[in-house]
């Protein structure tokens, strides 16, 4: 059945839905709720300082609308609940006002301030029903919550979905069946129905998660690689040049890809480092050995900056060598691109460094003994796939800045041998780490003052573009106002945001690279990315809002050299958690503090991509759902029980068709 089938969806709002990425019926039924809220009223008298309440309320005052300023307004009336006299409060809701009529019934909700007799309202809403429970779904411009509701009420009837989990689990754990847990997630009626779901979809999803990997280990470990014919001494002539000193993770790393190399089996190796921690050099000793077996590499990054920064530093270090080295980005000119991929086909180009650009079916090798991904949680399998496959056979080695738990890493990246690096190149000092007030924030300009002065460049960081309706935290556009207010226009700042065309972010990056931008303000997009060495303070505006390791990854992005870094966490909430950061610059350490506290944020920066994109599951926060799923799965291979079942064969098949 398609979308456009089901009652109410014309073809605009199929379009709204594919935004949300709903392309059938089944991506709509498991379109999960991100939260619920449970319709509870209660009397005025009741609500207590500072908590969140619904009332029934009857509007008995003129409703009058203040406009603040551009795209922020206010909404008054007065109302009476439970024999009371309120003033109410809401904002950014003028459009609510032709609906606010004199003695109409609503329900408020938000916090009541009984000093002061103002109820301050989140929401209004009409004609609810009293202890309901109402799912709440991300949403696009266009599509209303109702709407969504509606929409797959309606495609609840259609729900003909089969369950993933295995019979024999279904019965041992006496999970509710997927029909029942589809009802029970969009429709409950109550809190149980919304747990009998939750720990159902979850361990579903994350149990077809772990079986991939585990199966993806099983024929890795039997997978034919390229047997190397190396001399050990190898290791000593690329390091003895160097104009830095490798730390001892770095060479036991150096150590294991060597032994990888000369193995009669595939690579495939995850080097786990935290920021700044030297992973490139390690890569590099890997490119240099298969260029020695005589072997082309290739080296793909998520985004053109850092593609580009790849190519500069490798291709220094590999001159001596006499490698040639090469870049190939969406962005080239057709004649340069042309020339490259006639190069690497003819095998004159030896390493060549990339975008997914790499993947396109243009692009031809004559050996490719090597591929390695950078940040390779940011590319789906299917992608990394791809490349693997121009050549024969290649060994495949993954990087990643995230810094996890290790016992986690075994688990998510169970199909892979990994090497963790977290000893720092000698000679890079701690990020000094602060958390301020945003009272103090003229001491912090003096600060800010006092490295542009010295010719340096600051990052500051906030999680929104615009303002937000509540005015709780600083944006990007209002703190550039600030900041250009606060130096007299007199030195020059720019903003950087998701929402902006690659060609712009790519001139505001090449700007502050280039040292004319003295102050870069920007969302989360400079998480992992481009190497400043000139940039020595990052200030962090609402860090409470990030999750610990999103801010490691943030601060890592100063201190990039033998210059001393400071990061600065603008909070005014007292937060046991942003005092991990200033207690310590260990990235693993810090990721262990983030897992134990359950804090906000996700292991993988500001958004899961790539391979770890799920529907329902989080892998941090259902880490015990996580290690059965990995259990039950390792044990469904075993048992080879897979092969009775139609699903799960039919993922076999396509993994060993990929692989």
């Amino acid at each position: 059945m398609e979308l456009k089938e089901i009652k109410g969806v014309g073809i605009q709002l199929e379009r709204k839905l594919n935004q949300l990425g709903i392309f059938s019926v089944a991506d709509l039924l498991e379109y999960y709720p991100y939260r619920y809220e449970f319709n509870y009223i209660i009397d005025i008298k009741d609500i207590k300082e500072n908590e969140s309440a619904m009332i029934k309320a009857s509007i008995v005052g003129d409703v009058k609308v203040q406009y603040i300023k551009r795209n922020f307004n206010r909404l008054t009336f007065s109302a009476i609940s439970s024999n009371e006299l309120i003033n109410v409060v809401i904002f950014n809701r003028a459009f609510l006002k032709p609906n606010l009529t004199m003695r109409k019934e609503i329900v408020l909700v938000g916090k009541y301030n009984k000093l002061k007799h103002t109820f301050t309202a989140s929401d209004i809403k009409f004609n609810i029903l009293n202890n309901s429970v109402e799912p709440v779904y991300h949403l696009v411009e266009g599509i209303k919550n109702n709407n969504l509701k509606k929409i797959i009420a309606t495609a609840l009837e259609y729900n003909n979905v089969f369950d993933k989990i295995p019979s024999s689990y279904l019965e041992k754990y006496q999970f509710i069946n997927k029909k029942e847990g589809i009802n029970f997630i969009h429709l409950p009626k109550n809190k149980d129905e919304i747990k009998k779901a939750i720990v159902r979809l979850k361990y579903e999803e994350l149990f077809e998660f772990m079986f991939k990997i585990n199966y993806l280990k099983k024929i890795n470990n039997k997978a034919v690689g390229i047997k190397r014919e190396l001399n050990e001494n190898i290791k000593e002539l690329f390091i003895k040049d160097l104009p830095f000193t490798l730390t001892s993770d770095q060479l036991k790393s150096i150590d294991n890809i060597y032994l990888d190399l000369i193995s009669d089996y595939r690579m495939n190796r995850l080097i786990l480092g935290d920021v700044g921690s030297g992973k490139t050099i390690v890569a590099t000793f890997a490119i240099y050995a298969n260029y020695l077996s005589g072997y082309q590499s290739a080296l793909m990054a998520p985004t053109e900056i850092l593609a580009l920064q790849h190519y500069n530093s490798i291709k220094k270090i590999l001159e001596k060598f006499n490698i040639n080295v090469s870049v190939l980005t969406g962005s080239m000119k057709k004649k340069e691109k042309e020339k490259v991929l006639g190069d690497l086909k003819n095998g004159n180009i030896n390493l060549i460094i990339g975008t997914h650009a790499l993947i396109s079916e243009e692009v031809e090798f004559q050996n490719l003994g090597l591929v390695i991904t950078d940040e390779q949680h940011r590319f789906g399998v299917n992608q990394r796939n791809t490349l693997r496959d121009k050549g024969k056979y290649p060994d495949v080695l993954y990087l990643s800045a995230t810094p996890i738990p290790r016992t986690y890493a075994l688990t998510i990246y169970g199909d892979l041998d990994i090497s963790i690096i977290k000893t720092k190149p000698k000679g890079r000092k701690d990020i000094i780490t602060k958390i301020e007030k945003e009272k103090d924030i003229k001491d912090l300009l003096y600060k800010m003052l006092g490295e542009l002065k010295c010719n340096h460049q600051i990052y500051v960081v906030s999680s929104a573009i615009e303002q937000n309706e509540e005015m709780h935290f600083k944006s990007v556009l209002e703190l550039k106002e600030k900041f250009d207010m606060a130096f007299q226009n007199k030195v020059n700042i720019a903003i950087l945001h998701g929402k902006l065309k690659q060609a712009e972010k790519d001139k505001i990056m090449d700007n502050f690279k280039n040292g004319v931008t003295k102050i870069l303000i920007s969302t989360t997009v400079i998480e992992v990315g481009v190497d400043i060495p000139n940039a020595t303070m990052m200030v962090i505006f609402n860090a409470e809002r990030f999750g610990l390791a999103t801010l490691h990854q943030l601060r890592g992005r100063v201190g990039r050299n033998d210059l001393q870094g400071y990061c600065y966490l603008i909070s005014d909430k007292d937060s046991e958690r942003l005092k991990v950061l200033e207690e310590s610059n260990d990235g693993f350490y810090i990721s262990e503090k983030d897992f134990q506290m359950r804090g906000q944020g996700d292991l993988f920066g500001s958004k899961q991509s790539g391979d770890m994109v799920f529907k329902i599951a989080n892998l941090k926060e259902d880490y015990q759902i996580l290690l059965q799923a990995q259990k039950d799965s390792l044990e469904f291979i075993e048992s080879n029980n897979y092969l009775d079942n139609d699903y799960y064969k039919k993922i076999v098949e396509n993994i060993s068709f990929i692989n």
